[in-house]
C-alpha cells in the first residue's frame, strides 16, 4: 500500500522528516492498469497469469488462483486510479505534504500510521510528509470497505512475488516470463549473475570496496577531480552568457554552482555489515529476508539524526551518476569510471565527449525543471525573479514539444514532459562539455585522428556511449516509465539544437539531422 522512510526535509534539508510514498504496483505503471491499449491489455492478462501462477505453486487450487488473481488486479486498479502521473510527480512540490499525526488520523481514520511506524520502532513521530495524498485516501477506502478475504489475497500475493526470485526454478521461471511480457526478454540470466546481483544490492558497498581495490587506481580520481573542475567553470561560462536570465538570477545561480560538493569513486567511511548475520543453516529466502530487514533498519537508523552529507546513494561499482537536489551534490561512482565513459589514457575529445557530458549533465541537473526549485542549501525555495521563471519555462515547454513529436515506435510518440530534466541534462552537458574541452586545448586546434576531427571525435564519442540494441517491448516499456529518453533520442534528439555539431559534421539544411535555427531551443 505504501511504503516510508526518513529523508533531507525538503524545506529544511538540515534535519530528516519521515515520508510515505505512493502505492506499489505489480505492474510498475499506474498506465497498465488503466489504458484501453492492446498492449496495456496484454499485460493485464499476463500479470494475471503470474498471480495464478504463483499461487498455484503454492498450493491454491483453480478457484481459489482465480479468486487471488482478481481480487489483486481489484486493488491494484483502484490504487493506480488514484496515483499521480509520473508527469505530476516531476513537482516536488505536489508531493510535499506534512501532516501531523492527529492530522492524518482524522483524515485517514482507516490507516493505523502510529501502530505502523511503533511496530518499527519510531515511538516518537510527530509529522509525515505526504507523497501522494489521494493514493493514500484510497488505501483508507480500501482498508474500510475491502472484505478480509480480498485483503488476505492482495498481501499474499505480493508477499510470494517478493519471495520469487529466490525460491525454486517453477517460481523463477514464472517471475521471468512476466519479464518477458513486459520488456521482450527472450532468457534469464544465467543463475551466477542472478546469484552476484543479490550481494551487490544487499551488500553493495562490501561489494564496492572490493571492486574499487582492484579496479580504481588514485590516478583515475585525480583526473577526474580536475575534468569536474574544468566542467564547472565552463558551466559558470554559460551562466554568464545567458541572454534570457537577469544579473540577478544569474548571481544566484553561480552561488549554487560553487555550492556543489564533489563525491568520486567512493565514500570515505565503509559501511559497516557487521550486524548482519548470514546463516548458513537457514534457507536462502530467510537469509533474504534477514539482509532484507538489515536494510531497512539501515534506512530507518538516520531517523532522530542529523543529516549525513556523507552518505552515498549509489554503490561505488555503479554504472551511473547522480545529482541530489536536497544535499546540492553530485556524484560520480568508481564503476562508471571505466570505458566507454572514461579512459584515463584515451584522448580528451573522447573523455570529454564521454565522462565530461556526464559531469556535464549531472551538474546540469541542479538548473533543471526540477533541480532549479531547489537553492544552493538544498531547500525546496524559488530564487528566481518571476520573469526569469517565466523564460526559463517557456524554453523548457520548446523542448519537451520537441521531444513529443518524436516517434519511438508505432504510433507511440516519446513522452517530453516526462523526460524533460533529463533532455535539460543531456543538452546542458553537451554544450558544457564541449566548452570546457576547447578550454582544455588552449591555443591547440587539436589534431585529426583517424581521419576524424576533434570535434568529430567529441560527438561520436558520446554517441558511442549511448548505442545499443533494444526489443521493441522494451522501447514500449521505457517510454512509458524511464525519465530518460531512448538512447537513440538522447543522441539524435539533443544533439539537433547544438550548432557546434552542425558546423562538426557539415550538416546542412536537407539533411535528417538539421534543424532549422528557429526551432532549436538552448537552456543552459
Amino acid at each position: 500500500f505504501f511504503g516510508a522512510g526518513p529523508m533531507e526535509d525538503l524545506a529544511n534539508s538540515t534535519v530528516y522528516a519521515m515520508y510515505l510514498d505512493g502505492a506499489h504496483l505489480g505492474l510498475g505503471d499506474r498506465d497498465y492498469y488503466l489504458e484501453d491499449s492492446e498492449n496495456a491489455r496484454d499485460l493485464r492478462d499476463a500479470y494475471r497469469k503470474y498471480v495464478m501462477t504463483l499461487t498455484r505453486l503454492v498450493g491454491y487450487d483453480e478457484a481459489a488462483q482465480q479468486r487471488v488473481a482478481d481480487n489483486v488486479m481489484k486493488i491494484e486498479t483502484a490504487l493506480a486510479e488514484a496515483a499521480m502521473s509520473r508527469e505530476e510527480l516531476r513537482n516536488p512540490a505536489a508531493s510535499y505534504n506534512p501532516m501531523t499525526m492527529q492530522e492524518l488520523a482524522e483524515r485517514y481514520p482507516n490507516v493505523d500510521l502510529k501502530r505502523y511506524f511503533a511496530k518499527q520502532g519510531i515511538n516518537d513521530i510527530n509529522s509525515v510528509i505526504i507523497g501522494q495524498p489521494k493514493s493514500l485516501a484510497a488505501v483508507d477506502s480500501i482498508l474500510a470497505n475491502a472484505t478480509e478475504q480480498e485483503l488476505h489475497d492482495y498481501f499474499t500475493a505480493g508477499y510470494i512475488a517478493s519471495a520469487a526470485p529466490y525460491l525454486s526454478d517453477d517460481f523463477v521461471t514464472a517471475d521471468f516470463l512476466l519479464s518477458k511480457a513486459v520488456s521482450g526478454v527472450q532468457e534469464p540470466l544465467p543463475r551466477w549473475k542472478r546469484a552476484v546481483s543479490v550481494p551487490n544490492s544487499l551488500l553493495g558497498e562490501a561489494v564496492g570496496q572490493l571492486y574499487v581495490e582492484k579496479y580504481f587506481p588514485p590516478t583515475s580520481k585525480n583526473k577526474m577531480l580536475d575534468l569536474v573542475a574544468n566542467l564547472k567553470t565552463a558551466l559558470r561560462q554559460h551562466i554568464d552568457a545567458l541572454t534570457w536570465m537577469s544579473d540577478t538570477t544569474k548571481a544566484r545561480a553561480r552561488e549554487k554552482l560553487d555550492a556543489f560538493t564533489v563525491k568520486i569513486g567512493y565514500p570515505d567511511k565503509w559501511r559497516d555489515y557487521s550486524k548482519l548475520d548470514i546463516d548458513r543453516r537457514k534457507s536462502y529466502w530467510d537469509n533474504i529476508k534477514g539482509a532484507i530487514k538489515h536494510e531497512q533498519a539501515y534506512n530507518l537508523s538516520d531517523w532522530g539524526k542529523p543529516v549525513d552529507r556523507d552518505r552515498w546513494f549509489m554503490t561505488p561499482q555503479t554504472v551511473n551518476a547522480y545529482y541530489n537536489p536536497t544535499t546540492n551534490e553530485i556524484c560520480f561512482p568508481a564503476g562508471i569510471l571505466q570505458a566507454p565513459y572514461f579512459n584515463p589514457d584515451a584522448d580528451p575529445a573522447e573523455n570529454y565527449g564521454a565522462i565530461g557530458v556526464v559531469i556535464g549533465h549531472e551538474m546540469t541537473h541542479g538548473f533543471d525543471d526540477q533541480g532549479s526549485q531547489f537553492d544552493k542549501d538544498g531547500n525546496l525555495s524559488n530564487w528566481w525573479t518571476e520573469n526569469d521563471r517565466k523564460r526559463f519555462n517557456e524554453l523548457t515547454d520548446g523542448l519537451a514539444e520537441q521531444f513529443n513529436r518524436i516517434i519511438v515506435l508505432g504510433d507511440t510518440h516519446a513522452n517530453g514532459r516526462f523526460t524533460l530534466g533529463e533532455n535539460i541534462a543531456d543538452q546542458g552537458g553537451l554544450r558544457v562539455a564541449y566548452t570546457a574541452y576547447h578550454n582544455s586545448l588552449g591555443d591547440s586546434k587539436g589534431e585529426v585522428i583517424d581521419g576524424f576531427t576533434p570535434d568529430q571525435r567529441f560527438y561520436l564519442s558520446y554517441a558511442n556511449v549511448w548505442a545499443g540494441n533494444i526489443r521493441d517491448e522494451e522501447i514500449l516499456l521505457r517510454t512509458k516509465t524511464d525519465p530518460h529518453s531512448l538512447g537513440r533520442w538522447r543522441v539524435n534528439g539533443s544533439l539537433r539544437n547544438i550548432e557546434p555539431f552542425f558546423n562538426a559534421f557539415n550538416i546542412k539544411e536537407g539533411d535528417k539531422m538539421y534543424m532549422p535555427v528557429d526551432q532549436r531551443v538552448i537552456i543552459w
